[in-house]
């Protein structure tokens, strides 16, 4: 069978998610042909729906009989497969998690077509021709630590048609021997890492995310984000996303000798680091952020484009985070403000006073929005489902702007106290007598968030979470 010339570079999907079959332009004449095989500016910028898997190692595989046989092995990792002489007859099998469990593909594959196999997807080849020799990219490199499955060729469940049959052709006792369908156990999704996982947003995103064996949640005492070790402290292939809920946020102890080093430490060198482990595996990167990276200075509220101008150390090491974290090719930078959770912070410090009989003093000349941790955990996991366009996200609750003032009022009221029992003070007068450094703090913090509302709806009015806060179990008195 001769090789089809001239064929539309162009993806073709199976019934398989991800694994696509590439019809490829071969140029020949008499003396022979050539193809671009792999061109990785073409195939991912040209409409194709292939991803940039970022492969490390070109395998290839010669066969001298007609009828070999191998597979059907599903590694954790993707490959894409091409003949560069003779023919194949190739069979997938889906052997990942999920409702396309079993799910079989076949086709056969000369040099003018291609397979990009997905991470989890079992695959097999029968040789057509004599001296076929195939080649495949892979974006990982084979390791006895790794996770693999297997399916027996003769399964009768996927009842593969092999053009010759297995009892006439030349395959591996291995692979004689492996399970049937119903014995295989399904290759499960690439783990996702949730560092800070004890903070609030951590809390929140536990129950949001859920406990499912793939999600790993971490803390300092876990896994520490600045410790020489970090590269080796896993097998990083194994993780699709890293959610970074760890944090510095102690902005006055960030403007100390030692506060202002841990702020570095943790705002910029652990996601610097997190970065390039992302970077090197391929790992979608959550960062989360604040809206200290502005001075507060603008008259309407911040939007994904405008310029970072931090006024203080702790704002400083979030910005230089943000700008770490987006060289990331698959980033998520969130940034929030004015965070509440499960954990200590403001309305939860205004419900104890509120309780104890204090009458606190509170800053009347800085506005924003309250930030809901379950509001920030579900825009995370919007992004990360809907494989969103990676970039920042403004996330916060809606509604009017408000200050911390008339928050501790509605604390006060909510809780059954009287709210004229606070009183409103500037930003300069309530820290003139503090006896350390103060950071400087930006008087508006308003977040425009426009762009995550388009993802995932907007957000509940801040004001009225702040109810439902109180009233639910998560509330402290």
């Amino acid at each position: 069978m001769g090789i089809e010339f001239g064929k539309r570079l162009q993806a073709i999907e199976t019934p398989i998610p991800g694994l696509l079959v590439l019809e490829l332009p071969v140029h020949g004449d008499t003396r022979g042909w050539f193809k671009e095989n792999w061109q990785r500016e073409k195939m991912t910028d040209s409409g194709i729906s292939l991803p940039d898997f970022g492969p490390v190692q070109n395998n290839v595989s010669f066969n001298d009989a007609v009828g070999t046989t191998r597979g059907i092995h599903a590694e954790p990792w993707d490959k894409y497969v091409s003949v560069a002489t003779g023919r194949i007859f190739g069979a997938w099998v889906d052997l990942r998690e999920g409702a396309t469990f079993g799910t079989v593909y076949t086709t056969e594959i000369d040099p003018s077509r291609a397979i990009f196999v997905p991470r989890g997807v079992g695959n097999a080849y029968q040789t057509l021709e004599p001296d076929t020799a195939y080649t495949y990219l892979v974006n990982d490199h084979w390791s006895s630590s790794a996770s693999y499955t297997f399916l027996n060729l003769a399964d009768e469940t996927a009842n593969i048609q092999w053009p010759i049959p297995l009892d006439q052709v030349e395959i591996s006792e291995k692979d004689k021997n492996h399970p049937r369908l119903g014995d295989v156990t399904p290759m499960g999704p690439k783990r996702i890492l949730v560092t800070g996982a004890d903070g609030q947003l951590g809390r929140a995103l536990r129950v949001e995310l859920g406990g499912d064996a793939h999600i790993e949640y971490a803390s300092r005492a876990d896994l520490d984000l600045t410790g020489p070790d970090l590269e080796g402290a896993r097998r990083w292939r194994d993780y699709g996303t890293i959610i970074n809920a760890a944090a510095f946020t102690k902005v006055d102890a960030a403007e100390t000798p030692d506060g202002r080093t841990a702020a570095w430490a943790a705002n910029v060198t652990a996601v610097a680091r997190l970065a390039h482990i992302a970077n090197v595996n391929g790992i979608v990167l959550v960062h989360v952020s604040s809206d200290y990276v502005f001075d507060g200075t603008k008259s309407t509220d911040y939007s994904e484009l405008d310029p970072v101008s931090p006024l203080g150390v702790y704002g400083q090491t979030k910005a230089a985070g943000d700008l770490i974290a987006q060289t990331v090719p698959r980033h998520y930078v969130v940034r929030t403000s004015w965070v509440i959770g499960d954990g200590n912070n403001f309305v939860r410090t205004m419900a104890s006073l509120a309780e104890r009989g204090v009458d606190p003093k509170v800053v009347s000349d800085q506005s924003g929005r309250l930030s809901f941790t379950s509001t920030i955990a579900k825009a995370i996991r919007h992004l990360l489902e809907d494989e969103a366009e990676p970039g920042v996200y403004n996330v916060t609750n809606s509604g009017e702007l408000t200050t911390w003032y008339e928050i501790a009022r509605d604390v006060y009221r909510l809780t059954g106290h009287d709210p004229d029992r606070v009183t409103p003070v500037t930003t300069s007068a309530y820290f003139s007598s503090a006896a350390g450094p103060i950071a400087s703090r930006p008087t508006n913090s308003g977040l425009d968030c426009e762009k995550i509302t388009r993802i995932m709806g907007r957000p509940a009015d801040h004001r009225a979470e702040l109810k439902a806060y109180l009233t639910s179990r998560a509330a402290p008195v």
